[in-house]
């Protein structure tokens, strides 16, 4: 028999900042009566430039927020957490941890036809830590993937150019060459980067766009399942945001990732 009491405790989602609210969205409109708490790490952001051993050590400190939160699962919305952190992070957790990797690569892999080349954009680091390759090798062998770093393209998103003619040009500095390589089937490594669809479709239309806010969506919504977690809850989730600095910009970044502002925003600070 499921446990009701622990199925309508909140999901917990955390990122480095405010770009894993694109994930946040994704969730809110898969599963709409969750509960969800959401922290941006925004007064240590970025993590891609910080080392692993700080990635792992800032990721386990916000797991001691979430899991004193009560969380039932918990997803790291976050590239480069996935990629160097994931594990630490499931090894002293008391409840489910996904990252934004697997989801991406698991639909990719079932959908991808035999010995096709696969293309994965995303920042440096992410694209250094090799997680996309190492995954995805274990799943399908037969498949070659093709990754770019396209670090430009967060701060384009940041500001607001994500439509603009000066973000079309980097877009194709980035792309053309996954383009003339014939690959088609392209994910978006990046919780910023799903901003950026619209825009890459309009100049590659023969694009099949994997999205990490989507994919995580249906990945938790299989896990929560899985786990017997669904809430039963009839009426909309509660959302509930904590930051670690309140920034001169985090209200322009919450309605660009989330959509619109969410009420009430608490500041916490983890490991001072």
């Amino acid at each position: 028999m499921p446990n009701r009491v622990n199925a309508e405790k909140p999901v917990g989602v955390f990122d480095s900042g405010l770009g894993g609210l694109t994930v946040l969205s994704a969730i809110q409109e898969k599963l709409p009566n969750e509960n969800l708490i959401y922290f941006g790490d925004t007064a240590r952001v970025p993590y891609g430039s910080k080392s692993k051993e700080t990635v792992i050590k800032y990721s386990l400190e916000i797991l001691d927020f979430l899991l004193e939160k009560k969380v039932k699962m918990i997803v790291a919305a976050c590239n480069t957490v996935s990629a160097y952190a994931i594990e630490e992070m499931r090894k002293k957790s008391s409840v489910p941890v996904i990252g934004v990797i697997e989801p991406c690569v698991k639909t990719v892999s079932q959908k991808a036809p035999e010995n096709e080349k696969i293309a994965v954009i995303a920042t440096k680091s992410t694209i250094k830590s090799g997680a996309y390759e190492k995954l995805l090798k274990k799943v399908r062998p037969d498949v070659y993937l093709f990754s770019k770093a396209a670090p430009l393209f967060v701060p384009l998103v940041e500001e607001g150019f994500s439509e603009k003619a000066v973000t079309e040009e980097i877009i194709k500095e980035y792309l053309d060459e996954i383009s003339k390589e014939k690959i088609k089937h392209i994910i978006l490594g990046c919780t910023h980067y799903p901003l950026l669809k619209k825009t890459i479709k309009r100049i590659y239309p023969e694009f099949i766009l994997y999205d990490s806010s989507i994919e995580t969506a249906l990945f938790l919504e299989l896990k929560l399942k899985e786990n017997q977690l669904q809430s039963q809850n009839k009426a909309a989730g509660q959302i509930e945001l904590f930051v670690s600095d309140v920034t001169d910009s985090l209200y322009d970044l919450e309605k660009l990732f989330f959509g619109k502002t969410i009420d009430r925003i608490e500041k916490v600070l983890l490991g001072w």
